[in-house]
């Protein structure tokens, strides 16, 4: 049994420890980053959007992980199919990003060189802006102006220890949010209409381990009917006895369902092969889909004392999911990504 916290209550107690892991629908903890015992530069807070439709994605990241600061850029074409990656670093930031205490309320923005982004929170309006010099190899600037809207009125929100006292991570995933806007790639215009596109929040603030590895797989459609339907599936790290991170969401609400599990083809040699198809299923038969792979966004930074190893996959899910009323959901070729990122940070 996987425990829900129903309650408002502080994420940590007076030793830095998560007071009472769980699963929530909504941002019920509190996160009162004073009670944090361990050092600032081992401190990882971030904010990562995802925003797409049919034809392209952009995904955009600020983030202080304590010694290092970063603003991250994807842009992605499913048409061609192409994609390209950019992160823009700066050293020893330590807290000093202020990134907000909620994800419904708050200012994250920061600047590094001539690369700059600010995600604003405004009620159930989130505005997202930045410039970012020199983008692609070809040496394209990307800027964006994107508005996200129709905040649904449940999401996944997570409190996971680690083995290690004053250690946890503390997570809300918002799906399926309404995106409108615009991004440019050098003199490229490319759209975003509130009618096809959706996007998804990754609010992310902890303590972590030096050395981990997470599976997380995201999902935002729309149906034949117009309905909203996405899921947010993940594992791998933490203490997670007392709740995954596994939810279905349908028309606003959240659906708890059992523990998924990321079925990655092997090569003869036994490597992965993140391009061949995936099943992704949970173990109370609730989800069951295959993957099929477009692109894999593998973008490595590897500065050997640290490094961050993601093969962030898109592809198309088909398959079925099930309602927590015993409602079949039926996907065919539904945009999703699914990933494997080692960390050592």
């Amino acid at each position: 049994m996987q425990k829900e916290i129903t309650a408002p209550q502080p994420l940590l107690d007076g030793s830095g420890n998560i007071a009472c892991p769980g699963y929530a629908k909504r941002l019920l903890w509190e996160y009162n980053r004073e009670n944090i015992t361990a050092p600032k530069w081992r401190i990882k807070e971030w904010d990562y959007y995802y925003i797409g439709c049919d034809e392209h994605a952009l995904c955009l990241t600020i983030a202080d992980m304590g010694y290092v600061g970063a603003l991250s850029i994807s842009v992605l074409d499913f048409l061609t199919p192409t994609q390209f990656t950019n992160s823009a670093v700066s050293l020893f930031p330590m807290g000093k990003m202020n990134m907000p205490r909620t994800s419904a309320a708050g200012v994250s923005s920061w600047k590094c060189g001539k690369t700059h982004m600010t995600f604003e929170v405004d009620g159930d309006t989130r505005r997202l802006t930045g410039f970012y010099r020199n983008a692609d190899k070809k040496g394209h600037d990307v800027s964006f102006d994107i508005t996200l809207s129709n905040t649904p009125e449940e999401s996944m929100v997570i409190a996971t220890p680690f083995d290690k006292p004053g250690y946890f991570y503390y997570n809300q995933k918002i799906n399926c949010m309404t995106a409108s806007g615009r991004f440019t790639v050098g003199d490229k215009v490319r759209k975003f209409y509130p009618e096809t596109s959706l996007a998804t929040l990754d609010w992310g603030r902890g303590v972590w381990t030096y050395d981990n590895t997470w599976y997380w797989s995201s999902l935002q459609t729309h149906l034949d009917d117009g309905s909203t339907f996405g899921w947010n599936l993940g594992y791998g790290f933490g203490d997670t006895s007392a709740a995954g991170e596994d939810m279905l969401f349908y028309r606003g609400k959240s659906h708890k369902i059992g523990r998924t599990r990321f079925l990655i083809p092997s090569d003869d040699k036994g490597t992965p092969d993140f391009m061949a198809p995936w099943r992704i299923v949970s173990d109370d038969a609730r989800l069951d889909c295959t993957f099929k792979p477009l692109i894999d966004r593998y973008a490595p930074l590897d500065l050997k004392v640290m490094c961050m190893i993601p093969h962030q996959v898109f592809g198309y899910a088909s398959g079925k999911c099930i309602l927590d009323d015993g409602t079949v959901i039926e996907l065919k070729q539904k945009l999703c990504f699914a990933e494997k990122v080692h960390n050592k940070w």
